[in-house]
């Protein structure tokens, strides 16, 4: 039996795992990262990275479907899924060796197999024990199912999807989150009929209302079924599809159920508990610094309860880096971390909603503006509707920014600076916007919250 030693131990090179090792080592810190499967883990080999890759080639389908419009000869001929598999793990396959390349130029020493903490300081992998004066737990997430609900045959998670080698001709998909819509969106441009299922009354429903209805709007426009405020109960299968029971007494028949209703903490059997740590329903819990219970041992990422992305958990990895190595980081609260759905139309957001406002500072001190793509001339000419709101306190700092249309999640960036540092409109107002851009709809709408429209009512 061997053993390790170093500054920083990290038990998972997903997003938030990978993050905290780059950013110690920059500062200086010995670190091991350990990991069973491959760096990069479910956002780069099973999550973000290949849903937008598909999310890319659906686009492509509807543009070439949509070509005459633009005075473009172009024939629609169908989908190539082997081709579109192979564009996607060429994606894939880049970024990977990108990342292992970026890891090994730091100075981290890579650790492969499955790690199990056995102490406040030490991790053990096989025969190796790995030990740190510090350790990061970043164990990721997995595709969670229903009470009862067991996964297998037709019924389908992400992961499955993506493997597909076939391109369903009609998909029931359970849960109208980010992960449903977007799986759904791929599918109807790939010719599918979809129906989704939400038990909540609204899709994407952590988004703001105004949103939500928007994106039901053109969800319907592209003939995506979808039925909201109606609960799964169950579902059968056969040789040639699937048969899922609503709790309302109706049933949707496809060939596939995809299942996404979220993910769950991948902690179980990893030696948190016996260890000490504070554990909530498989989530560990921390303070605001991510510190657990535990004096030297940090969690980040999807395992800590709040938002499951990619860039929380690369934030998480940062700060909790910066925090070993005493430059005390700020902390950045969920709310204020970007929210980006990649379907078609695309949602991103940052900030509280009206709603959210209102309860937290009362009707009368809050005001929106809401600024329609019709006005906006690169909107026009990529042909997408859609609107950006913006949430303000009155003589006060934006709160929040909500916006829908094919590639606002590209505008997320100066919405999250605006919230994040509190600007007011008025101070923001003077900086004019290129034209024609469709960053110059986020700009319309702080000139028209601050006052003085520009091409705005």
């Amino acid at each position: 039996m061997s053993e390790q030693n170093f500054d920083l131990v990290v038990l998972g090179a997903g997003s938030g795992g990978y993050a905290a090792a780059l950013r110690a080592s920059q500062l200086g810190l010995t670190v091991g990262l350990i990991e069973k499967g491959k760096v990069g883990g479910t956002c780069l080999h099973v999550g973000c990275i290949p849903t937008k890759a598909l999310l890319h080639a659906a686009e492509v389908a509807d543009v070439t479907r949509e070509s005459a419009k633009y005075g473009v000869t172009a024939t629609y001929g169908g989908i190539d899924i082997a081709a579109v598999t192979g564009y996607r793990e060429e994606v894939v396959a880049s970024k990977w060796k990108g990342l292992q390349g970026l890891i090994k130029s730091r100075g981290i020493t890579t650790i492969e197999g499955e790690g199990r903490l056995t102490s406040p300081t030490t991790v053990q992998v096989g025969d190796v024990t790995v030990t740190g004066k510090n350790i990061v737990l970043a164990t990721g997430s997995y595709s969670r199912s229903l009470p009862g609900l067991e996964i297998g045959g037709r019924v389908i998670t992400s992961e499955q999807a993506l493997a597909l080698d076939f391109v369903p001709k009609k998909v029931a998909v359970l849960g109208g989150g980010v992960i449903g819509v977007e799986f759904s969106s791929v599918w109807r441009s790939f010719g599918a009929e979809v129906t989704i299922i939400e038990a909540l009354p609204n899709l994407v429903p952590n988004e703001d209302i105004a949103i939500s209805k928007a994106f039901e709007r053109a969800f319907r426009k592209r003939g995506i079924d979808f039925k909201t405020g109606v609960r799964f109960s169950g579902v059968t299968q056969n040789d040639s599809g699937v048969v899922v029971s609503l709790e309302d007494g109706s049933t949707v028949e496809a060939e596939l159920l995809l299942v996404a209703v979220g993910r769950g903490p991948s902690t179980a059997n990893l030696g948190f508990e016996e260890v000490g740590v504070n554990m909530d329903r498989g989530f560990v819990l921390t303070d605001e610094r991510l510190r657990t219970n535990i004096p030297g041992v940090w969690a980040v990422g999807d395992i800590v309860p709040g938002l499951q992305l990619a860039h929380r958990g690369f934030q998480h990895g940062i700060f909790v880096a910066e925090e070993i190595a005493g430059l005390n980081p700020i902390v950045v609260d969920d709310v204020n971390v970007p929210k980006v759905t990649y379907s078609d139309p695309e949602v991103a957001s940052i900030g509280l909603t009206e709603a959210k406002a209102v309860e937290k500072f009362g009707a009368d001190a809050i005001a929106t503006y809401d600024y329609n793509l019709a006005g906006n001339g690169k909107s026009h000419i990529i042909g997408t509707s859609g609107n950006v709101k913006v949430v303000r306190q009155k003589d006060g700092p934006v709160l929040g920014v909500h916006m829908i249309g094919a590639r606002v999640g590209e505008l997320i960036g100066e919405a999250q600076l605006a919230v994040n540092w509190e600007a007011y409109p008025e101070d923001i107002a003077p900086y004019i916007h290129a034209h024609p851009t469709q960053n110059e709809a986020l700009g319309e709408a702080f000139l028209a919250i601050a006052g003085k429209p520009l091409h705005g009512i």
